[in-house]
């Protein structure tokens, strides 16, 4: 990915997450989820040139190619923003290396960039085939391919139920491992037309849909690194302060709603999650299964 040019990706839920989160001049705020780096700029403007505000993301190709976009007036690099290379269940690590105790925001945005997904050298989608790697962080970890080449098949029959709510999710496992004995699996597109080889098409879903989800989750630790993230909150975000997060699927969308109940702790700016409009979806249907979540440290 060409770190100079221009992000393609919209990000969603624009203006009702800065109605929600209501970032004010000269505050500090997180956005744990950089991206492309357009909520980033937008919570910038508002807390203007005596704010502050820290991006985390785990892709260092996207905090490269989010750098331009985030640049300030100041010297014409990142004004009020500065960009870290960090997964968001590293934020209280990463305040106290800036002496920050507290901070008067923070927000996470779940979902995959455009740009991510459109580079199939990533292996985060099947719509083009590309190496099974699947690592949002591409400088740690193990990728997709170990995964699906190491991992026992009762294992993997977990992981494509709990994180994919696959219903097959047995015998995608059982065909996955009776399959790499002879032939392991390198690429997006080998993986995709094994599963969808045993896996009866449902709608206009693509039978491989549910099981890369899973196995994107599983290499990224997505869900621990969710929890790790909402259990650090109380501490880290200043009494008065709010906390926002756009989640994508029921098994991110369950832990901020629970996490947000917590009695002593939050209050609900929203009861209900805020969802995209009509015309939203138009413009950018991956808004479509976006919710946005936003609390009050009490």
């Amino acid at each position: 990915m060409s770190a100079d040019r221009v992000p393609v990706h919209a990000s969603v839920l624009p203006a009702e997450t800065l109605e929600l989160l209501d970032p004010r001049p000269g505050e500090t705020w997180v956005d744990c989820t950089v991206g492309g780096g357009g909520h980033t700029r937008l919570i910038a403007e508002r807390v203007g040139p005596t704010g502050r505000v820290i991006g985390l993301d785990q892709d260092p190709t996207m905090l490269a190619l989010a750098r331009p976009r985030v640049a300030g007036p100041r010297d014409g690099t990142e004004g009020p923003v500065e960009l870290v290379h960090a997964n968001f269940d590293q934020l209280a690590e990463v305040l106290a290396a800036r002496g920050l105790a507290q901070v008067d925001g923070v927000f996470a945005d779940l979902g995959f960039s455009s740009d991510q997904l459109a580079e199939a050298a990533r292996g985060l989608s099947f719509r083009e085939d590309g190496p099974l790697d699947m690592r949002l962080d591409p400088t740690a970890g193990a990728t997709a391919a170990d995964v699906v080449n190491t991992m026992s098949e009762p294992a993997l029959a977990d992981v494509f139920w709990e994180y994919g709510e696959e219903r097959h999710s047995r015998r995608v496992a059982k065909r996955i491992v009776e399959r790499r004995q002879t032939q392991p699996f390198a690429t997006t597109g080998d993986l995709a037309n094994v599963v969808r080889s045993c896996v009866p098409r449902s709608g206009g879903i693509d039978p491989a849909t549910r099981v890369f989800q899973a196995l994107r989750i599983a290499v990224n630790d997505e869900l621990g690194a969710l929890d790790r993230l909402l259990a650090a909150l109380p501490a880290v975000v200043k009494p008065g302060g709010r906390a926002g997060i756009i989640s994508f699927h029921s098994l991110e969308d369950r832990r901020a709603k629970h996490a947000f109940r917590t009695a002593g702790v939050w209050r609900l700016v929203n009861k209900k999650p805020v969802e995209a409009g009509a015309e939203e979806i138009a413009r950018n249907p991956r808004a479509r299964s976006a919710k946005l979540r936003v609390a009050v440290k009490i």
